[in-house]
């Protein structure tokens, strides 16, 4: 009896501990988000050879996905890395080869691409429900949307809220550069995901 309350204790201090270690971890993340709206970003889609691990496309420029990477990146979390490993491991789990006929990974590109960091996100984060309530999005969330037409998109949920909706706001690069916008239902939402980096 005394040992299971023990046990029952220690699972209690790692669940609070891992807790604690996700919370800090989501506050400096969404913080890292947000600092990104202060930089002039040009939208250049272009493929572009970039160094691994740790590389990144000229600062100046970058897609949606690029302010995800960037903003983990700023908190110790590689997603070049992250996803080039898992697809290099699981390359058929993606959709590469079937949307972009590519037969194996391309460490330059791969974790640039909405649809991969979807597989990604769902495989090694949280996937949780797509709903139309905007309760149901917490900061550090991440969701994709469908822009029209099959065009992906990513942005992160911040804990700043808008005026006009009571809403958390998003901070994305539609075209214009890194910005916080109240945008969360604008577009058909396809995924909705937390993720807090290897090991949490």
């Amino acid at each position: 009896m005394v040992f299971g309350f023990l046990a029952y204790g220690a699972e209690q201090a790692i669940s609070q501990t891992v807790h604690g270690s996700r919370q800090e971890f989501t506050t400096r993340l969404v913080a890292a988000a947000i600092e990104r709206t202060h930089h002039p970003v040009r939208y250049v889609s272009a493929y572009v050879r970039i160094p691994y691990p740790g590389g990144d496309v000229p600062a100046d420029t970058g897609v949606c996905t690029d302010e995800i990477i960037r903003s983990y990146r700023a908190v110790g979390v590689d997603l070049q890395k992250e996803v080039h490993e898992d697809m290099m491991q699981n390359f058929t789990a993606y959709p590469n080869k079937r949307r972009w006929l590519l037969a194996h990974p391309d460490s330059n590109i791969d974790h640039r691409r909405v649809p991969n960091l979807r597989v990604f996100f769902q495989r090694k984060g949280e996937s949780l429900p797509i709903t139309t309530k905007a309760a149901d999005y917490a900061p550090g969330d991440l969701v994709t949307w469908d822009l029209g037409g099959g065009v992906p998109h990513i942005g992160i949920v911040v804990d700043q809220k808008s005026r006009w909706s009571g809403r958390y706001m998003i901070v994305h690069n539609i075209g214009e550069g890194p910005k916080m916008e109240d945008v969360l239902f604008n577009w058909k939402i396809t995924g909705h995901y937390r993720y807090f980096g290897p090991g949490r």
